[in-house]
């Protein structure tokens, strides 16, 4: 598949199926538009008055044009208010016309939507994200032939109005393509993606970007005193693997950053068994923050930016065996804090709070970290909304800014001081779970004994990770949700 953005006037362009933008109650036909339509024989008013076609966003008319004309099919597609209109309006517009010339067979499509704000750059970058992601297929698991045939469409899309935008469109293709690895890395399951096979996807992204590599094996990991980590991994067969890829710049940094993802490959819940409707069948993307970590960092090496940036996993599986972490027992983290076990189905704080520890000794300016932790988030904020817990007011901003570029959505939390009464211990410095309410925030409180004094935030992306209905550019299953605003965040 090519994405290209050309200098011909749509008026003049031959294809398979073109599709043009339309903002609600603003549907008239003006210059190029109007030589278009009288070279096609009146078609654009003709399918505006039989379909009503308003512009509302979801409106999609198409129509095939009979004869050997230039353009075989056509389509409009509904923006909405232009107030309304915004980088995530032409990412879903365009998912949505490539999806439809997708089914349709559609081999050479063209595209013409308008700017947003004027931008031409992050508009043409909008838009080939949008695609990008539509068309992209997790068929890796599938033996009939005919699954990868759909694939193949379409195969040439022309952008029109964003011409002198190759650049725009690399940089879309590479940070998609940290997407697309997040989202296969989440599909895939548990049985494929292991914490070994995380650290050889790292090592693989070193390799290609020039990234560098160091992985803890289990007894460097006792060295460094990471017992709240190795107690996750006690009742595994598959040994654990601290991964830490390094990128850095040829010049001097302008920041440092760290991203720690949470790697947990299967979450049975340990001794604390999850149980059938519990969700355990779908534990395989447990392993979504290092996902998207994973994803970031392959972004970042294809972009190059001027920040040095430290990607962090502690990857391990729990499960359940005669060596098991019980509740009751108490394990002692990096940092020398002890935590009583009363939950072991609470395990991903455990591993994050030792890739805490190891992230601010690299010295970075912030650090984010990202794991679907809680299901209390999800009870919060649904399934498309990810939650977000700094006491950095400014680090809020940037990744606030970050996200509404990418179109992903995140809502600052309150980190209640007072709620950490429900973490403590009679016998140890602190327990895993506090009560029931407040769970998503008492989890983020725990997570921040783990930080002395580094920016920090910590993004609960539970929900949004995985969706069960296609929407736009996402597709059902993993939907990377996060790489671009992480990719954002650091490119800021």
């Amino acid at each position: 598949m090519k994405i290209q953005a050309i200098d011909t006037v749509v008026s003049n362009w031959s294809g398979d199926c073109l599709g043009i933008g339309f903002f609600e109650d603003n549907v008239d036909l003006e210059n190029q538009l109007t030589q278009l339509d009288q070279r096609l024989g009146n078609i654009l008013q003709e399918l505006m008055h039989e379909t009503e076609f308003t512009g509302k966003s979801g409106e999609q008319p198409w129509t095939r044009i009979s004869g050997q004309g230039p353009v075989r099919k056509i389509m409009l597609i509904g923006l909405g208010g232009k107030e309304d209109f915004s980088l995530e309006t032409l990412r879903q517009a365009a998912a949505t016309f490539v999806k439809t010339a997708q089914k349709q067979k559609a081999a050479n499509i063209g595209l013409q939507l308008p700017h947003c704000h004027e931008d031409a750059t992050a508009s043409a970058q909008a838009m080939a994200e949008g695609i990008e992601l539509a068309l992209h297929q997790d068929i890796r698991f599938k033996s009939d032939p005919e699954a990868q045939k759909a694939s193949e469409y379409p195969q040439d899309i022309s952008l029109f109005g964003v011409e002198n935008q190759a650049a725009a469109i690399e940089k879309a293709q590479k940070i998609c393509a940290g997407v697309l690895l997040t989202r296969e890395l989440v599909a895939a399951p548990a049985n494929v993606v292991t914490p070994s096979a995380l650290a050889d996807t790292a090592a693989q992204i070193a390799a290609d970007h020039g990234l560098t590599l160091e992985v803890l094996e289990r007894e460097e990991c006792e060295a460094q005193g990471m017992g709240a980590f190795l107690g996750v991994s006690l009742a595994s067969d598959l040994p654990p693997k601290f991964i830490h890829l390094t990128y850095k710049p040829s010049g001097t940094p302008r920041r440092k950053l760290a991203i720690v993802g949470k790697g947990v490959t299967f979450d049975s819940g340990g001794l604390n068994l999850k149980v059938g409707g519990s969700g355990i069948e779908t534990m395989k993307m447990d392993m979504a923050g290092s996902g998207a970590t994973l994803g970031a960092a392959k972004a970042i090496g294809q972009l190059q930016p001027d920040v040095e940036v430290h990607f962090i996993v502690a990857a391990a599986e729990n499960m359940i065996s005669g060596h098991a972490l019980r509740p009751g027992d108490i394990l002692t983290a990096s940092n020398g804090k002890t935590i009583e076990i009363n939950n072991t189905d609470a395990e991903g704080r455990l591993t994050l709070a030792d890739a805490l520890v190891f992230a601010e000794k690299q010295g970075v300016d912030a650090i984010v970290d990202l794991a679907t932790l809680t299901g209390a988030c999800i009870v919060a904020l649904g399934q498309e909304i990810a939650g977000m817990w700094t006491p950095e007011d400014s680090l809020a901003e940037e990744l606030t800014q970050a996200s509404q570029q990418a179109g992903e959505k995140f809502w600052r939390m309150p980190l209640e001081d007072k709620y950490f009464e429900g973490l403590k211990s009679p016998i140890a410095d602190m327990k895993n779970t506090g009560p029931r309410p407040g769970g998503s925030i008492t989890a983020a409180l725990f997570l921040q004994q783990y930080i002395e004094k580094t920016p920090w935030a910590h993004l609960d992306v539970a929900g949004p990770v995985w969706t069960e209905k296609e929407h736009g550019y996402l597709n059902v299953g993993a939907t990377g949700f996060a790489v671009r605003t992480l990719v954002n965040w650091v490119m800021g």
